[in-house]
């Protein structure tokens, strides 16, 4: 019988990779100790050593906290579902969550609220959070964070892939929380993954019976102002995330999701006068569009194309 996580107090830690981090790191962790619900344990997966300790070194920061713990790995070593999952062998806590080095908690109530998420239904496996956009977030991007992310919370099942698709399986784990339990029922994220983990364990959940949820009361600042270049490369190992996972993305369609924030977009700045943004769209909409077939279809680019195309190029060294 499962337990019923609103009964008891549960033990929480966080995880989160780094790689050369600023001083927007110390922020997350300040923010992180003073959380309504305490955690545990911090976990930090830190890809090279002497970036980390350019940040904190002679500043007596870490040693102000005990429960920070810290494993180093080389930039060839990281993978974004090998690390995580090696994080997670670390943690024997009840629940945990994983942040990415630029999720910025918006206030001491975030872990709270997705703990509390995943102890209303005990087919929950992973609660994430809303993301929401930082100041010098531009307008496209700040549409895109509230089209994927609203006011609305959500809990998604397998009954829900004919109308929502492959947003069933939307998931991030720039900031989401995990049952441990179930987590270790499903076999844990992937070992080996370019990009979309947390996808790819959401969809294995939801196609074994288990319940995505997400949780707009918990909330993050996330967002990045990519070119178009950065945009076709993270959407092309999309593309190959997806193509590499058949068993969780095949008979899904993505395309579709795509075409609706287009449109939806497009509206939206129509509607608030930013018309001279609609040209961008098309044409970073076509980068996306261009990555995400190319990524798709990586089977059949040569070794180098494949190299150039793909935001990860350490991945393909392994």
């Amino acid at each position: 019988m499962r337990i019923n996580m609103m009964s008891i107090r549960q033990t929480v830690d966080v995880i989160i990779p780094t790689y050369k981090p600023d001083e927007e790191l110390v922020k997350i962790i300040e923010l992180l100790e003073n959380q309504t619900v305490p955690i545990h344990k911090l976990i930090i997966m830190n890809t090279e050593e002497k970036y980390f300790y350019k940040l904190f070194y002679g500043t007596g920061f870490l040693e102000r906290y005990k429960n920070i713990e810290i494993h180093h790995i080389s930039a060839l070593e990281f993978d974004h579902g090998k690390t995580r999952r090696k994080a997670a062998g670390y943690s024997e806590a009840d629940i945990f969550v994983c942040m990415t080095q630029d999720a910025l908690p918006a206030d001491t109530h975030l872990i709270e609220a997705l703990t509390d998420s995943l102890g209303e239904d005990d087919k929950i496996a992973v609660a994430y959070a809303r993301q929401l956009p930082r100041k010098d977030c531009r307008e496209i991007e700040r549409y895109t964070r509230e089209f994927n992310y609203p006011e609305q919370s959500a809990v998604k099942s397998a009954d829900d892939i004919p109308t929502l698709g492959i947003k069933t399986f939307f998931c991030s784990n720039v900031c989401a929380a995990y049952r441990r339990d179930i987590y270790d029922e499903l076999g844990g994220f992937v070992k080996r993954a370019i990009f979309n983990e947390d996808m790819i364990y959401a969809g294995g959940a939801v196609k074994s019976g288990y319940k995505v949820a997400y949780v707009s009361q918990a909330q993050v600042y996330h967002s990045h102002n990519y070119t178009c270049k950065q945009q076709f490369r993270r959407n092309f190992d999309l593309g190959v995330s997806q193509a590499q996972h058949p068993e969780i993305f095949d008979g899904i369609s993505s395309e579709n999701e795509g075409i609706k924030l287009i449109r939806q977009t497009a509206k939206h700045l129509a509607d608030t006068k930013n018309l001279r943004y609609i040209p961008y769209l098309f044409v970073s909409s076509a980068y996306k569009y261009l990555g995400y077939k190319f990524g798709i279809n990586y089977k059949k680019l040569p070794y180098g194309m494949i190299e150039k195309c793909s935001a990860s190029s350490s991945y393909w060294k392994v």
